[in-house]
């Protein structure tokens, strides 16, 4: 490709956030590993602006010059809405941090190629998901590039982390609560890898959802416009980025959202995550509900162990897999007819869907209903005669021994 440079074996591309390991790899790439240069890529998928801040003052401590990507819009069409057609859970997780590695990795090994830098250096530790998941997207993206993960390497445990950082004038960063976590505007994984029981609660780690007992004691109704799988208006919002943050916040207010689950990991271990997703558990409650109206009970039954494949594959960093792609055109196929309005009430912490309306739905009263005449149910006899003739068939074998 015209705009890929010779690689520089004295510079490197770092993913970075201006959290604790990003900051600190930033560091250690010029003093462990020699690299005369370091390139601090700062993608916003939504972490909000007060992480973006802290991220460019503790550059500027260090000395170094962010290369900014602003990939909201992007997170949003090309991941989260996808992410949508496919229902996308993963063992009651909406797989947002899964997708935002894959985005950021992404960004980071072009630049690389572009910089004519060596590799890609990112913060992720050896117990955890993201090393898969970013170490994928930079090989897809660019094949020939170096990957250096300096805390997995230096085997550094957080405390060591932590004492590094001070030693180089960076206090780290104190959590809002007692976890901290990764923010994007899908989903705030609060303390990956620090939650170490099954029955600790940590409400002060929660920055969008108020607990459901303090929610408003008057609802909420929202109205989701869907077109083709895709919230194209919420209460009048059109921006795909604003629909979200929009979501997040009323959904919030009133309880919605949060997630406390055992997850199986890449590496098979469980382990006991906390989520807070109001966007994504409201749109993807209504999209699966919109689904049940407009498909037929076979695509339905189908989809819904195609939509656990793409969440599955999705989670363990899979994104760019031929199949996974394959699954995309599947999913896309569906969604002709997946149009109409739903509306929500949202209270204390649920999502009651109250409305429906679509002109693609298959409800047809007319002919299921009691009430009416519809069609006419002698034309069931032959039917029914014909449906039960199997069954005469198993009970003789089975009376004849």
């Amino acid at each position: 490709m015209k705009d890929v440079l010779p690689q520089m074996p004295g510079k490197i591309v770092s993913t970075y956030s201006g959290g604790l390991d990003s900051t600190l790899i930033t560091i250690l790439l010029k003093e462990k590993y020699g690299y005369d240069e370091v390139i601090p890529v700062l993608v916003d998928v939504g972490q909000g602006e007060e992480e973006i801040r802290i991220a460019y003052e503790r550059a500027e401590k260090l000395g170094l010059k962010i290369r900014f990507i602003d990939a909201k819009h992007e997170f949003a069409t090309e991941y989260i809405f996808k992410c949508i057609k496919a229902n996308g859970s993963y063992e009651g997780y909406p797989v947002g941090t899964s997708m935002t590695r894959v985005l950021i990795a992404s960004k980071a090994a072009e630049i690389a190629k572009k910089e004519g830098a060596e590799g890609v250096a990112h913060g992720c530790t050896g117990k955890g998901n993201d090393q898969f998941r970013m170490e994928v997207a930079v090989k897809y993206v660019a094949p020939d590039l170096k990957v250096i993960a300096p805390v997995r390497e230096l085997n550094l445990s957080r405390l060591e982390e932590e004492e590094l950082l001070r030693k180089y004038g960076i206090e780290p960063k104190k959590p809002k609560g007692k976890l901290g976590g990764d923010v994007n505007m899908w989903s705030h994984s609060i303390g990956s890898g620090q939650v170490e029981d099954l029955y600790s609660q940590y409400p002060d780690d929660y920055i969008w959802t108020v607990p459901p007992e303090k929610a408003p004691d008057e609802p909420k109704v929202v109205s989701i416009y869907y077109e083709n799988g895709i919230p194209m208006d919420v209460d009048g919002i059109e921006d795909p980025v604003e629909i979200i943050l929009y979501l997040n916040k009323v959904g919030g207010q009133h309880g919605v959202g949060r997630i406390d689950i055992l997850e199986d990991g890449i590496l098979g271990l469980k382990s006991r995550e906390l989520y807070e997703a109001p966007a994504a558990t409201i749109l993807l409650k209504t999209h699966a509900d919109l689904e049940q109206l407009t498909l037929t009970k076979e695509q339905l039954r189908v989809k819904r162990d195609i939509d656990r494949m793409w969440a599955d594959m999705v989670y363990h960093g899979m994104w760019f897999h031929p199949l996974k792609r394959d699954l995309d055109a599947f999913i896309d196929s569906t969604q002709k007819y997946v149009s109409g309005r739903i509306e929500v009430k949202l209270y204390k912490g649920n999502v009651e869907i109250v409305k429906r309306d679509s002109s693609k739905g298959l409800f047809s009263p007319e002919l299921r209903s009691i009430k009416k005449a519809g069609f006419d149910q002698r034309d069931a006899i032959g039917a029914v005669r014909l449906y039960a003739l199997p069954y005469q068939l198993y009970s003789k074998r089975e009376q004849s021994g």
